[in-house]
């Protein structure tokens, strides 16, 4: 029979810090009222008879606040660039021009900056949950560390206290992404 192994609680704060980028890189595919490139991240275009992100056949750049454009590589595959930026349903209208394509980011109305704001609050509450996940993996960790005896009943109090104390830390910082991208989009 294998030994078990004292828990260390470094490995699951590393997998709560993943939950929060993974977190932040979805509130960077969310429209605010102005350009930014990481919003056709989600894009894929279907090129060379498989998906690709948008960033794979194209160059993706913000030229000024309220447009991006992409530059694309293959001039065969600007129709199929058009067409799933159109049907990405972030709510753009690219513009072409010869390889390139010119997006204007249209204002936001309030319904729209509503519905995006719950967006938001939808993916901070699957973090949240992850995070939850991360937590009950580390009570199971230390419930059968004790079990095996490889810790102490006052060392699993212990530890039990710090893993609730860095999952608090967790999703304080989800609350405080949630809160500042919530801003964001509310911006006029």
């Amino acid at each position: 029979m294998a030994q078990a192994e004292k828990p260390n609680l470094a490995k699951y704060r590393d997998r709560m810090d993943k939950a929060i980028t993974a977190l932040k890189d979805e509130f960077g595919s969310l429209r605010t009222g102005r350009a930014n490139a990481h919003l056709l991240d989600q894009v894929t275009v279907e090129a060379y008879g498989q998906n690709m992100p948008i960033n794979q056949v194209g160059a993706v750049t913000v030229p000024e606040p309220r447009s991006i454009t992409v530059n694309v590589w293959d001039r065969g595959l600007v129709v199929s660039v058009e067409k799933a930026i159109r049907n990405a349903g972030l709510g753009l209208n690219p513009v072409v021009e010869g390889q390139n394509l010119r997006i204007p980011i249209p204002a936001l109305t309030e319904e729209r900056r509503k519905d995006l704001a719950k967006l938001a609050g939808k993916y901070a509450e699957q973090q949240r949950v992850a995070v939850r996940n991360i937590r009950r993996d580390a009570m199971d960790d230390l419930k059968k560390a004790e079990k095996d005896a490889v810790i102490s009943q006052d060392e699993h109090k212990r530890l039990e206290a710090e893993v609730q104390k860095i999952t608090d830390e967790a999703v304080k910082r989800v609350d405080e992404a949630l809160k500042t991208k919530e801003h964001e989009i509310m911006q006029v």
